[in-house]
Formats: structure tokens, C-alpha cells, sequence
């Protein structure tokens, strides 16, 4: 069992169905290999509430955590992210004005405390990306194009990690690297929640 806590490198890849969306988190071996596959994640589309659930492995035997939606159909919603036994690891919230132009999140930890703030790292790449999902048929293929999709996780003016898309996959595979956050200060469990949030929640 890895525990997320002693890594600060992750990748996490896509798998799509056509009702549910699945994801796998392996930390990197060496500079070119992604590692073994060390927790399951599955989101069942087209639900009245968000209910994304984390397993060790594709079996769905041990549950690790879950991202579980307060409201229903609420832009601005919380969300509350918990381990296997429903202890509160942190909150998840979309900054809906922000996010029109350039997604944003705050994240909060177990005590409803802000810790840091998720915010596309570019803004002018936000917008044409934006723009290219309104051409007509184009848009339809938008999340293929080698259009940057990458974040920044901050606490003021530091920078804490990085998540970016890789380019050219037909399936979204993402880049996670905290080692900028040398004191820890976000817990990596937290942050591997909000790295599925930023695919699933944004419907990508």
C-alpha cells in the first residue's frame, strides 16, 4: 500500500467509458517510466450528486477515499473529500466567477481552513481554450488538441505543485509535482482529489 503522503511525483491517466469515467494514480519510476498503479478511481456520469470514489486497485475491494458533492447541481458547491472510515480530509470549492475565464479552486483541510488555491496557470491559454470549445466541430474535439490544460497549486504567492496535461493523448494522462511543497503543507491526498476534480468535475 503507498500512502500518498511520502511521495510528491504522481501520474494520473484517463480511462474512458462511455458511463462512467475511470482513473488510475501511479508514481513515476525514473525520469521515463509511470510506475505501478496504486489507487482506482471511478465516477458514474450522469448522477443527481457527485459521489467519486477511490480503491486500491481495479477490484473495488478496499475503499481508500471518496469526493462527495454537499448540494446538487450547484456551481459554486462544495465538495467534502474523506478517507475509507469518513474522517474528513478536506473541501474542494470552485470559485464559479473566477472560473468562467480561468478555473480556479480553494481547497480547504480537515478543519474547513483554507490551504491553497488551484488556478489554471495561464490565463490567456484559459481563454483560447475556451473559445476553440465554441467552434462549431471543432469543439466536439477540443479536449484532443495539444491545448495546454495546467495548474498551478499555490498558498499566496507560492507555489506549492504543478499538474499538466501530457500533449497529443487521446485519453487525458496528467503530470502531478509537489516538490516545490517542501514542508508539506498540503496533504497529497487532498491534492490527488482535486487533480480527479479538475477532469471529472469539469466534465472533460
Amino acid at each position: 500500500m503507498i500512502d500518498p503522503n511520502q511521495h510528491d511525483r504522481f501520474v494520473l491517466r484517463q480511462h474512458f467509458k462511455p458511463v462512467i469515467n475511470q482513473y488510475e494514480f501511479s508514481v513515476p519510476e525514473g525520469p521515463d517510466g509511470d510506475g505501478t498503479p496504486f489507487s482506482f478511481v471511478e465516477q458514474k456520469r450522469f448522477t443527481f450528486k457527485e459521489d467519486i470514489r477511490f480503491f486500491a486497485d481495479a477490484t473495488k475491494s478496499q475503499e481508500l477515499m471518496r469526493i462527495k458533492a454537499r448540494q446538487r447541481f450547484d456551481p459554486r458547491a462544495r465538495y467534502d473529500i474523506t478517507d475509507a472510515e469518513g474522517g474528513k480530509i478536506g473541501e474542494i470549492q470552485k470559485v464559479f466567477g473566477k472560473s468562467l475565464i480561468r478555473s480556479t479552486y480553494t481547497l480547504f483541510d480537515a478543519h474547513g481552513a483554507e490551504v491553497a488555491t488551484v488556478q489554471e496557470k495561464n490565463l490567456f491559454t484559459a481563454i483560447v481554450r475556451r473559445l476553440v470549445g465554441l467552434v462549431p466541430y471543432v469543439g466536439d474535439f477540443a479536449n484532443w488538441l495539444p491545448i495546454p490544460y495546467d495548474f498551478e497549486f499555490a498558498t499566496g504567492n507560492t507555489v506549492l505543485g504543478m499538474h499538466s496535461r501530457r500533449r497529443w493523448k487521446f485519453s487525458d494522462t496528467y503530470d502531478m509535482d509537489f516538490t516545490a511543497d517542501t514542508e508539506h503543507r498540503l496533504d497529497r491526498r487532498l491534492a490527488l482529489a482535486t487533480a480527479v476534480g479538475l477532469d471529472a468535475l469539469q466534465a472533460r
